[in-house]
């Protein structure tokens, strides 16, 4: 492992305050940005991974969303696309922004932007992060996510997400993907 990423901290109106090692950020809990991209292929699929037991914060736990950290003087944007290029190895996608939200739990204070893209390319798993992954309906994410552990701020973004974007029947329909224009 290299060396240790910088990341923005944030006040509780998202304003920029400064920048600590994550392991500072960690340790107490200070609010920071992450990015959240929920990946469709374009069967309407949800690409879900599962975390590596290595994660600083919610080993082995299930995630609907790819991302991360925003690292200091990094966009949510330029992070969204780095974190999706490591992860996954995906590369040149059109990233389609929805909604900024506040997420707070034990250990967790972030603000996070929320994207989503479509991919029905290779997926290229970075094993120090991911320890395995595959596209599931999102039926099929959500009964999963009532037996198993999920993080809980990549559930509220998958919920919001839903609500938002008017998904409420969970069709399998390709004329109702969840990221078409309406």
């Amino acid at each position: 492992m290299g060396k240790e990423e910088i990341v923005t901290i944030v006040d509780e109106n998202n304003n920029v305050v400064g920048a600590e090692p994550r392991s500072k950020m960690r340790a107490e809990s200070l609010p920071h940005r992450a990015n959240y991209i929920l990946v469709f292929n374009s069967e309407g699929e949800l690409f879900l991974q599962e975390r590596t037991m290595s994660k600083d914060i919610y080993p082995g736990y299930y995630d609907v969303a790819t991302g991360g950290v925003v690292l200091a003087g990094e966009s949510y944007g330029a992070s969204a696309l780095r974190e999706l290029e490591e992860e996954l190895g995906i590369r040149g996608v059109h990233l389609k922004q929805h909604f900024d939200f506040y997420h707070e739990d034990v250990g967790n204070r972030v603000w996070g932007r929320v994207y989503s893209c479509v991919y029905d390319g290779d997926i290229i798993l970075q094993e120090e992060e991911v320890a395995s992954g595959g596209f599931y309906s999102i039926s099929s994410v959500l009964k999963m996510s009532a037996t198993e552990r999920f993080t809980p701020d990549g559930m509220h973004v998958l919920q919001r997400f839903l609500k938002d974007n008017s998904f409420s029947t969970y069709s399998e329909s390709k004329n109702d993907l969840p990221w078409e224009e309406r």
